[in-house]
């Protein structure tokens, strides 16, 4: 699948055991993506386990402890498609120690759909993944109500959750537009692809029609053009003796041949001359098209820098505030050497300081906690040994974001936003 238009990122979200694999399954089943014999194989594994229907929770379970353990514990990434509309999927776990899990599955969604369970409404683990995908700038959310068929009143049990999760999401930042309650049953099939008998009282979307009809805000990115070079194209061929282009994926917006641009960190202006693919050339290419810039003037580019719009391309930095997720097992520190990777750039950095906390479980932020344990979320500030040519999480998603490496064993232990994102969330309203 190509990164285009009809594709829609999205990811689960919920506590444990409210249904968030059956419902995938469910996806995967009724839009006709899996093969017979994995529906065979589920049915089969079902009828051992003493079930009378499939289990399609088995379909992204796939980890033997998570099926002996009937719970999802890494992040499970599936594809499916419509005749309207292509999906990538991210099914996360709904444990609390797991959340570097859910925000590694939730950072590039475009919508998210949180399950919560009838019988029990909004708890806080649902008050949790609302906030962390708040903090994640996610810009639209399902309320998938699960296990309808459960409930005696289903009309006003759907309608008291519906009330208090709008609460919440509005003092998050959400618009009553970018949230829509769905009352479903994973395990039925009720209101995921066909409407059910059992809801005569809801008349909006199913979920599969919700979902092939949202806006896709991943197309609409909020900054003009962004381009992290990856690799520097010179055939040096007879055929193309004074070729060079520049290949990469486009992080953020949309560019077209003759637009302005300026090659980051250096602060050089040209104009984009052509744009190459594997398929032809083309006269523009949006966010996560991947394919080869030429440019007007020849102008010394290498891996790392950025090619942006020439009308607002960020100021490249060196000391910043970032908002960090951190994945190690060990503890961040103050003083802490790494690396930071943002696009294809890589620089030494230093982690100044450690001066607040956001804890998801409470829905609050403590001041100098002085470290970040693993899966903690903080607020820290870095210095790099390069300039960085980034922007502020809030202003781009895709150009906000990093990555901190372990210089030694290069293993990747932070997920990081650069700037302030805990400051638009109004933690304090919610406790």
């Amino acid at each position: 699948m190509t990164a285009g238009p009809d594709l829609l990122r999205i990811a689960t979200a919920g506590s444990v055991d409210d249904g968030k694999s059956t419902l995938v399954g469910r996806l995967l089943f009724d839009t006709k993506s899996v093969l017979a014999d994995q529906i065979d194989a589920v049915t089969r594994a079902s009828v051992d386990k003493g079930l009378d229907t499939p289990d399609l929770s088995l379909l992204v379970d796939g980890l033997r402890a998570e099926r002996e353990q009937g719970i999802t514990i890494d992040v499970a990434y599936r594809y499916f498609a419509t005749p309207r509309r292509s999906f990538v999927l991210a099914d996360t776990p709904g444990h609390v120690q797991y959340t570097r899990n859910t925000v590694s599955g939730a950072s590039t969604a475009s919508l998210v759909i949180l399950l919560v369970d009838a019988r029990t409404g909004v708890v806080a683990q649902t008050r949790r993944h609302a906030a962390v995908m708040a903090l994640l700038g996610v810009p639209q959310l399902v309320l998938a109500v699960n296990k309808i068929d459960l409930v005696d009143d289903a009309e006003s049990v759907f309608a008291d959750i519906s009330a208090t999760f709008a609460d919440l999401t509005r003092t998050l930042g959400w618009s009553d537009e970018q949230v829509q309650a769905i009352p479903v049953s994973a395990l039925r099939g009720d209101n995921v692809a066909t409407r059910s008998e059992l809801t005569p009282f809801y008349d909006g979307p199913t979920l599969i029609e919700h979902l092939e009809t949202v806006p896709n805000v991943a197309d609409r990115a909020p900054v003009g053009f962004r381009f992290p070079v990856q690799y520097v194209i010179r055939p040096r061929t007879a055929e193309y003796p004074d070729y060079r282009g520049y290949a990469g994926q486009v992080a953020a917006g949309r560019v077209e041949v003759g637009d302005d641009v300026v090659v980051l960190p250096s602060g050089i202006r040209t104009t984009v001359a052509g744009i190459d693919t594997a398929d032809g050339s083309l006269e523009s290419a949006h966010t996560g098209r991947s394919v080869t810039v030429l440019l007007a003037d020849d102008i010394d580019i290498s891996r790392g820098d950025v090619i942006a719009a020439a009308h607002d391309a960020p100021e490249p930095i060196s000391n910043f505030t970032a908002t960090v997720c951190w994945l190690g097992d060990k503890p961040l520190l103050p003083g802490a050497r790494l690396l930071l990777k943002h696009g294809a750039f890589t620089t030494p950095a230093i982690v100044g300081g450690v001066d607040t906390l956001f804890d998801e479980q409470e829905l609050s932020l403590r001041d100098a906690p002085d470290r970040l344990e693993l899966n903690q979320i903080g607020r820290i500030s870095v210095q790099t040994a390069q300039p960085v040519s980034a922007d502020d999480y809030l202003v781009s998603r895709e150009s906000g974001s990093f990555l901190l490496i372990d210089p030694q064993g290069g293993n990747t232990l932070g997920a990081g936003l650069v700037g302030d994102a805990l400051a638009p969330l109004h933690l304090s309203e919610l406790v």
